[in-house]
């Protein structure tokens, strides 16, 4: 799988997300307190955007009248039909196991890391001879 860069981490407040448009697909990188995580940004219902959907957390409720909220800013929800996503991984709250968001590797490199790159040039020494460039090769 290859490796795009979307931003400086700064481009990204923590609960913040950003869309990346690279090789055909749409990948929306949340930002969760200085975690990332990349989602396919089409929902596997009827392929709403998951980038204009709501972030909020997680309604649990034990018993009609009793509800308890947790992970806050950890649940995404498809705008079109409010389908909800957990960020961290990708799976449906109604049915984990067979219905999620594909789900990427994000993580944070140096600047130094990527300027380098996987691929190196075959390099020659170079020096100068009596006003003649001389390469050795």
């Amino acid at each position: 799988m290859a490796k795009h860069v979307v931003c400086a981490v700064s481009e990204i407040p923590p609960g913040e997300r950003k869309l990346l448009e690279t090789d055909g697909k749409r990948i929306v990188v949340f930002n969760l307190g200085g975690e990332y995580f990349a989602l396919s940004d089409r929902c596997p219902h009827q392929g709403g955007s998951l980038c204009s959907g709501l972030v909020s957390g997680h309604v649990e409720s034990p018993k009609p009248g009793v509800y308890h909220y947790s992970r806050k800013g950890e649940m995404v929800r498809c705008p079109w039909h409010y389908w909800e996503f957990d960020i961290r991984t990708g799976k449906s709250w109604f049915d984990p196991k067979r219905v999620q968001v594909r789900q990427f590797p994000a993580q944070v490199e140096s600047g130094a890391a990527l300027v380098e790159g996987p691929y190196q040039a075959e390099t020659f020494p170079v020096r100068v001879e009596d006003s003649y460039v001389v390469v050795e090769a």
